[in-house]
C-alpha cells in the first residue's frame, strides 16, 4: 500500500515562506526518487522539485528556481519543500510521490491528499 501523506501547507503574503513535508513508507523512499508536484485551480498538475534516491541531484521548475528547495531525510523517511519568495502564482495544493528522476514522473497513481498553499496579501 502507497503511503505519502504532505503536510506544511497554509496561507502567506507574498515574500513569505513555508516548508513542505512528505511522508513515505520505507519501501517507497528506499527505492525511488522523491518529487513535489502542483495543482492549481483549473490547471494540470505539474512538476515542482524532485530529488534522486541518493539525494545527490536535484531537479526544479523553472518557476521556482532559486525560491525553492527539495531536500530528504533517509531517518525519517521523509522529504521537505523549503519554499521561500512566495508568490501569488505558488498558490496551489501540493503533492509529493514517487518520481522517475529521468522523465520527472510520477511513480504512483493514487496521490495522498496533498497540503494547500496560498500565497496572498
Amino acid at each position: 500500500q502507497v503511503q505519502l501523506a504532505e503536510s506544511g501547507g497554509g496561507s502567506v503574503q507574498p515574500g513569505g515562506s513555508l516548508r513542505l513535508s512528505c511522508a513515505a513508507s520505507e519501501r517507497t523512499f528506499s527505492t525511488y526518487g522523491m518529487g513535489w508536484f502542483r495543482q492549481a485551480p483549473g490547471k494540470e498538475r505539474e512538476s515542482v522539485a524532485g530529488i534522486s534516491l541518493s539525494g545527490g541531484n536535484t531537479y526544479y521548475a523553472d518557476s521556482v528556481k532559486g525560491r525553492f528547495t527539495i531536500s530528504r531525510d533517509v531517518t525519517k523517511k521523509t522529504m521537505y519543500l523549503q519554499m521561500n519568495s512566495l508568490k501569488p502564482e505558488d498558490t496551489a495544493v501540493y503533492y509529493c510521490n514517487a518520481v522517475r528522476f529521468g522523465s520527472r514522473t510520477p511513480v504512483y497513481n493514487n496521490w495522498g491528499q496533498g497540503t494547500q498553499v496560498t500565497v496572498s496579501s
